[in-house]
């Protein structure tokens, strides 16, 4: 499965971007976006966040699940206190003529609404979000302003590593 992880500021500004495949299950954590695919992600998410508004308003949770779905790409979204949004743009494999086992039936990646699927992306959230909360609170952090701390950087990968 391939990741598209972007957090959104409040004025609908890219604050970070990040692309990761999974870990799990023999996977090397690299990326698996075809080349137009991996063009129209900050397209695909940008255009989820009216979504993401209107469903953020309707729902008290800060994680708030599926919240997209365009093609075979699912965008999960997690709205901060401060109205940032994480978004992440999950791509299941595609499905291959080979016999499925019940092993890789049951994976994360198989079925991205599934209630494992599910608590995954929300653990990977609310590891995201302490780190992100560690971020902001730098006295040379400015509201809106990218990230780019290579620390933030490599604790989003770890997260990714870990539970996607």
């Amino acid at each position: 499965m391939s990741y598209y992880f972007a957090i959104i500021g409040t004025q609908d500004n890219p604050l970070f971007e990040y692309e990761f495949g999974t870990s799990k299950q023999g996977g090397d954590g690299q990326p698996r976006f075809n080349e137009q695919a991996r063009h129209m992600n900050q397209f695909v998410v940008h255009s989820s966040l009216d979504i993401v508004e209107e469903v953020q308003w309707t729902k008290g949770d800060m994680y708030l699940k599926v919240v997209d779905k365009f093609f075979n790409n699912y965008i999960s979204c997690f709205a901060t206190a401060g109205n940032v949004k994480f978004l992440l743009l999950h791509q299941p494999p595609a499905a291959t003529a080979a016999p499925s086992t019940s092993r890789s039936s049951t994976s994360i990646g198989a079925n991205p609404t599934s209630p494992q699927t599910e608590e995954a992306i929300k653990s990977f959230f609310n590891e995201v979000y302490e780190n992100y909360v560690k971020a902001i609170m730098s006295p040379f952090y400015k509201v809106n302003m990218e990230i780019r701390s290579p620390y933030f950087r490599q604790r989003v990968a770890a997260a990714g590593k870990k539970y996607l």
